[in-house]
């Protein structure tokens, strides 16, 4: 489990620890802001097409040549954009790096689904959430850390060491988990087959919706509490990393909590618990900042509330979904990551396009994609009911 959630991990950190350096990369390779935050973008496109491919890939060849192929190709690309001589040519090696990263977040939900049935599978959802929840702190300190000593290229370093290592570690212990004869049949052909059934299917689109909207909410947070912390309530940058930090230890208190309480209650109900939770922190957020305007206690108070619904709403929405799409977990995997990035990189820009005078349009549209996110909770836990009746 500590080798999987290192695997999904790693290409988060990729991203996370190297922000802090972006003005440094960009005087070194002789561009603009946007040029460096061109490199950013390439990344996640990457991690979008990386999860298209490899996930239904994993399906037809099995997990482990997919796993180490991706993890080790990590390292290679991380490396080369140590090396990077050009704002080009680094912005295509960040697009390896994002293709050849995704390896380890679709097919390691791929291969819990293949190891896991029922209630356990829910609480290993729960364990990934949870050690997936130091990420957010553990990134910008080491980040901070290493680029306080070295230049920006040490991080790219780092992450090279870290490929190889965790490709190390899961060619020793993570094991084949999809026999031969339990894998897709036809090439290309039959994996596309496969997406079609699986989208076909409104018990499996519930669950893929509901996480692109998880997706779009968190993104919205930290696109959103970003602007708020810094350009609106002009926190200095350790403050703010402390406000983060907080958040992500509360977000994995509940993963754990959900870890514990997923044996009492299903995971259909525990996520519309989350949605509500979420959602009620961004509405309360909208109250108050109506009432007192923006202020720093209320909007680390709705965080505290809305932030640690994504412990409980992850692992249930991964749940649920590889659950409903067992029958091609790499395929159902790659569904599941794909809305959760794409609809987070569409939602990104829509709070700087209602404004950046209060609190007020991170509320909205971080609420809003929670509303969502609790419309599709809600139907997820309807077709759980009728399944049962039936």
């Amino acid at each position: 489990m500590a080798v999987i959630a290192g695997l999904g991990g790693v290409s988060p950190l990729a991203t996370d620890m190297y922000v802090p350096g972006l003005p440094d990369m960009a005087r070194s390779l002789g561009t603009s802001s946007a040029g460096a935050q061109a490199t950013l973008t390439a990344f996640l496109l990457g991690v979008i097409a990386g999860q298209l491919v490899l996930g239904p890939l994993s399906d037809l060849v099995g997990r482990r040549p997919v796993l180490l192929l991706g993890t080790s190709a990590f390292a290679v690309f991380s490396f080369g954009c140590a090396c990077a001589p050009t704002i080009e040519v680094m912005t295509a090696l960040r697009f390896g790096q994002g293709v050849s990263g995704a390896a380890g977040i679709v097919v390691g939900r791929a291969v819990i689904v293949d190891l896991y049935r029922g209630v356990e599978l829910s609480r290993a959802y729960a364990t990934l959430s949870a050690i997936g929840a130091l990420g957010p702190v553990i990134a910008p300190v080491l980040g901070g850390a290493l680029l306080a000593v070295a230049p920006w290229r040490f991080v790219f370093v780092a992450l090279a060491l870290a490929g190889a290592i965790l490709a190390m570690g899961a060619a020793r212990v993570v094991p084949e988990s999809l026999p031969p004869e339990l894998r897709i049949r036809g090439g290309a052909g039959g994996a596309l087959r496969a997406a079609g059934t699986l989208l076909s299917r409104p018990t499996v689109l519930a669950p893929v919706l509901t996480m692109g909207c998880l997706g779009a909410a968190v993104f919205s947070y930290i696109a959103g509490a970003t602007f708020v912390l810094h350009d609106l309530l002009h926190l200095p940058a350790t403050m703010s990393s402390l406000v983060y930090g907080v958040n992500a230890v509360a977000n994995l208190g509940a993963a754990l909590l959900y870890r514990r309480l997923v044996r009492r209650l299903r995971a259909e109900t525990l996520m519309v618990i989350g949605a509500v939770l979420g959602l009620g922190g961004q509405l309360l957020l909208l109250v108050l900042t109506a009432a007192v305007g923006s202020q720093l206690w209320s909007f680390c108070l709705c965080l505290l509330i809305s932030v640690p619904s994504f412990g409980f709403l992850f692992p249930a929405a991964s749940a649920v979904g590889q659950s409903r799409g067992r029958q091609a977990p790499g395929t159902m995997s790659a569904l599941l990551g794909v809305a959760q990035f794409s609809f987070g990189a569409a939602a990104s820009p829509l709070i700087g396009l209602f404004g950046t005078r209060s609190t007020a349009p991170m509320a909205v549209v971080m609420g809003g994609f929670l509303a969502l996110a609790t419309a599709g909770a809600l139907v997820c836990r309807h077709q759980s009911r009728a399944t049962a009746g039936q």
